[in-house]
């Protein structure tokens, strides 16, 4: 999957999921706070990644993930581990 297919696949979940504008989701904008997570919302933050990306991302991958742009970087090492 390309990074553009991962950017456009992301927001389309995640603006449905979490309720939220897609043009809120912006690269340099913070994950967290964009998306309004508290700790119940990551288990379905990592539900819907798995069911629209394949993978499962770690408690240690959301720890070096702050905005879009790091989500995207972390799902493209995970595309290119698997490839």
């Amino acid at each position: 999957m390309s990074r553009d297919e991962i950017i456009a696949t992301t927001k389309r979940f995640l603006s449905e999921e979490f309720e939220v504008d897609e043009n809120e989701i912006l690269a340099d904008n913070n994950l967290h706070e964009t998306l309004d997570l508290d700790s119940l919302d990551y288990v379905d933050l990592v539900v819907v990644i798995e069911e629209n990306l394949g993978f499962k991302p770690t408690a240690d991958d959301f720890k070096a993930i702050d905005t879009f742009d790091d989500f995207y970087d972390l799902a493209e090492r995970k595309f290119a581990e698997t490839a």
